[in-house]
């Protein structure tokens, strides 16, 4: 792994572990993301969302919103925007470089229901059960959150681009302890060349 790759290796695992320990961590690492937000797209390999894609056609029923937070270039997003043309999708990453990318990239055929914001995934903006789907693509998960965001029989998929080796990376059994705490259920594993994801929706 390289530096940068390794750094946020470490950032996730003590973040998933110690929640509280990320307002001491974000600084550095969105300025990392700032920093190759304009590389990021030579990056993520032709596997970025394989997974995912996977996993949302299992949804059946459009989700009304949709929330892709780590939205990065905004790759998962339009994903979600493709799979579901009556959906609304907003991305959120904390880095704005990769905000500006997203909107920058972002087809016009799509303009219209899809945006783009700056935030942080650990305190978002929106109001309790307010997305029907919530995804992440290489992000690291702030599990408390995600169960407030997401509505009632609402659905969570979690993907990694590169399984295991993704540098931000949360196992699946970890995954499934903290959101089944939280009153997930019904998860189904998903995986596309070396990338995986984890579906799960709420009670």
């Amino acid at each position: 792994m390289s530096r940068q790759a390794r750094f946020a290796r470490l950032v996730t695992d003590v973040v998933v572990r110690q929640p509280f320990l990320w307002r001491l961590l974000r600084g550095r690492l969105r300025a990392m993301f700032d920093a190759i937000a304009p590389t990021w797209e030579t990056r993520i390999g032709p596997d970025h969302v394989a997974a995912l894609e996977l996993a949302l056609a299992e949804l059946g029923a459009s989700p009304r919103r949709a929330l892709d937070l780590g939205t990065g270039t905004g790759v998962a997003a339009q994903a979600v925007a493709q799979r579901f043309p009556g959906a609304e999708v907003i991305g959120v990453d904390l880095a704005p470089a990769m905000v500006a990318e997203a909107a920058r990239m972002l087809p016009a055929e799509l303009a219209g229901r899809v945006r783009f914001e700056v935030g942080d995934a650990s305190a978002l903006r929106f109001a309790d059960g307010e997305f029907e789907l919530v995804t992440l693509a290489n992000m690291i998960p702030f599990f408390d959150e995600l169960a407030r965001v997401t509505a009632g029989g609402g659905t969570i998929v979690l993907s990694f681009s590169r399984g295991a080796e993704t540098p931000i990376y949360v196992p699946q059994e970890r995954l499934r302890h903290e959101l089944g705490r939280r009153g997930f259920a019904e998860f189904a594993a998903f995986s596309a060349g070396p990338a995986t994801a984890l579906l799960a929706r709420r009670r």
